[in-house]
């Protein structure tokens, strides 16, 4: 994502994404493999290319779960400098949950003393309640869960899933995310946030289903609201339906098709563990989060960009 500084925050000048599941194979085999390797590396390799046609100078470009958890990730952050040009940074957990609370902070329901954002990734899972009793979002409690999409769809499949399949992820999840619930209810008197706020493609294919549009449309997912009931309805919908039928779904796609059960099965437990009654919907994360913390730092976050030449 490739960003100028604008009077209402920052304004996206280009921006690029593709489902690379770099981390794929990673939890038996302990390693990125070759081909998830080469699949990221073309990837990246646009990436690049983007960056110099918009002459970028200061970015910040990060890695995350998988080149933590791999033994060979540094390796790899050193394959993509030689081939691609582009040095990549291994963010720790604790900054990737700092990250998206700040992408997706604009979201937080005005008046609201507290939210639970939550970031739904590829191998982990973001859960970080923000305190806005100040005026000023901060963290009060985080933590990074070792399950995302692609591993939880990797231990119990993904491609067909029937019942019993789904409430065994469900049931490996359970204690993960309740453990935090556990923590947070006792150091925050036993309350429930506001709301919750979702920034991940689970959440926001989600929306795209319950809203039943033709093909994805960004402008009525990013900031939308979902009812816990609707939520259920369309986990029910998505676990009845095959595998073609999730892969020609406009929302959901060929690249999504075998991982968003899992997707379900991580939101659908986030909301057992903090019972509010809505979910608001973000379509922006740690790429947003990023950009606005780079701008804030050198003071451009709102600005006027003619006021910099």
């Amino acid at each position: 994502m490739i960003a100028a500084p604008s009077p209402q925050g920052f304004g996206v000048v280009d921006a690029f994404s593709r489902i690379v599941r770099l981390g794929e194979g990673l939890t038996a085999s302990g390693a990125l493999s070759e081909a998830a390797m080469k699949r990221t590396v073309e990837a990246l390799r646009i990436c690049a290319n983007k960056l110099t046609w918009h002459r970028v100078g200061h970015r910040r470009l990060v890695a995350t779960e998988a080149c933590r958890m791999a033994a060979n990730g540094a390796e790899f952050i050193a394959r993509v400098k030689d081939e691609v040009g582009l040095e990549l940074e291994i963010i720790g957990r604790e900054m990737e949950a700092k990250l998206a609370a700040v992408g997706a902070e604009p979201l937080m329901e005005e008046g609201a003393a507290d939210a639970l954002v939550f970031d739904i990734g590829g191998g982990s899972t973001e859960l970080m309640w923000l305190d806005n009793r100040n005026g000023r979002p901060e963290i009060a409690a985080w933590v990074s869960l070792a399950a995302g999409v692609v591993t939880v769809s990797e231990r119990f499949g993904g491609v067909e899933v029937d019942a019993g399949n789904y409430a065994a992820m469900r049931e490996y999840l359970r204690p993960m995310i309740g453990e935090f619930a556990e923590r947070v209810r006792r150091g925050m008197g036993g309350a429930l946030p506001a709301h919750l706020l979702g920034t991940s493609g689970t959440v926001t294919t989600i929306a795209g289903v319950q809203l039943g549009l033709r093909r994805y449309d960004r402008a009525r997912v990013d900031g939308c609201w979902l009812a816990r009931e609707e939520i259920a309805r369309v986990c029910l919908e998505l676990q009845a339906m095959s595998y073609a039928e999730r892969m020609d779904n406009a929302c959901i796609g060929r690249d999504r098709a075998d991982l968003v059960l899992a997707g379900c099965a991580i939101l659908e437990e986030i909301c057992h563990a903090f019972p509010t009654p809505r979910v608001r919907v973000a379509d922006r994360g740690l790429r947003e989060g990023i950009l606005t913390l780079m701008m804030k730092t050198d003071g451009t976050y709102g600005t006027d960009p003619g006021s910099l030449k």
